[in-house]
């Protein structure tokens, strides 16, 4: 099982072993409760669905690091997207039900992967770039959501270290500067991407990497 398939199901299992009075949790993302984030999974694996069906025979455009785009500002809620998320998730009422839905529809997200071509070129985001990139961009969709999941919850899987410590190299190389190795690859994906305020020590660590910070992904 490669890294996409591994932090993938890592994720799915996460959810799958919440109990329902969690999904009225918040979340690490701002401004969403855990059903919130279940909901974007769902609508994430539509899109790997909806991607690796969506063949280009074009050059790529990009590859795993530069598919990401960095803002300087975190999301306020009031993107249209993720507000009607937010009202999707209410829909469905029922954790069970979102449990099922993610289950179903990220099962086959999970198996398409496994049976596709790792070199063929595909296209979203009015981008292209290999079956290859475009998975192994979607490990640090995974590693951070899956932190995010489980901001609030303790006793909730923690995601593969494998994925942690790829999606940490990946950040790096969008950074433009490694952190700190006294950082754990957790302090360092919560750090650096805003889900964390560094304390004094961290931050003199950072040394010029901090004036970068924070890495808004998506």
């Amino acid at each position: 099982m490669d890294l996409f398939s591994r932090s993938w199901a890592a994720l799915r299992t996460a959810v799958a072993q919440l109990p329902d009075e969690a999904f009225d949790q918040p979340s690490g993302c701002r401004g969403w409760l855990v059903r919130d984030l279940v909901c974007h999974l769902i609508i994430d694996a539509q899109d790997v669905l909806i991607t690796l069906v969506t063949p280009a025979d074009t050059e790529p455009t990009v590859n795993a690091v530069t598919y990401w785009n960095v803002k300087d500002q975190p999301p306020t809620g009031e993107d249209p997207l993720d507000a009607l998320t937010v009202r999707l998730a209410a829909a469905y009422e029922e954790p069970g039900l979102l449990k099922f839905h993610l289950d179903d529809v990220g099962s086959a997200a999970g198996r398409a992967a496994e049976l596709a071509d790792r070199g063929v070129r595909v296209s979203t985001r009015d981008e292209v770039l290999t079956t290859d990139d475009y998975l192994t961009a979607y490990v640090l969709e995974w590693t951070l959501h899956h932190l995010d999941l489980i901001a609030h919850l303790p006793d909730a899987a923690e995601p593969p270290a494998e994925g942690l410590a790829r999606t940490r190299a990946m950040l790096e190389e969008i950074a433009g500067a490694a952190f700190p190795s006294s950082f754990t690859d957790r302090d360092a994906l919560l750090i650096g991407t805003g889900r964390r305020a560094p304390t004094e020590a961290e931050k003199a660590g950072l040394g010029a990497l901090a004036a970068k910070l924070p890495l808004v992904i998506g």
